[in-house]
């Protein structure tokens, strides 16, 4: 089961970091979710939230919140590795955690092969 953990290292905490996703301005949408990403040069890729009170309560937020880390979780052998991901939700409730899984493998690896092309 470890190795389905999410540590604290795989995640984007600081705001430098989280700014400097942005700055890359590379990312990619669905329905559900945007995501930006940008190279980290270190073995393993990092998720970040951004959940703003436009998308509800707090209530509602933080379930986007644990429904997105749950996903990536689940996922993250199958996410591209060497990436910071920055995932933000859409103005909706959370759509079901196999869809969010779907959504966030498709959109890592189609965002993986943009910012290789770069």
């Amino acid at each position: 089961m470890a190795e389905y953990d999410l540590p604290r290292d795989f995640r984007i905490r600081f705001a430098a970091d989280f700014r400097s996703v942005y700055d890359r301005r590379c990312g990619k949408s669905d329905q559900y979710v945007l995501i930006y990403g940008r190279e980290n040069r270190l073995l393993h890729s990092r998720l970040g939230l951004s959940v703003s009170r436009k998308v509800g309560s707090a209530v509602e937020r933080n379930r986007w919140k644990r429904s997105i880390r749950e996903a990536y979780r689940l996922q993250q052998r199958l996410i591209p590795t060497g990436y910071d991901w920055v995932v933000i939700p859409r103005k909706q409730r959370p759509p079901a955690l196999r869809q969010l899984q779907s959504s966030l493998q498709t959109l890592t690896r189609k965002l993986a092969r943009k910012l290789e092309q770069r």
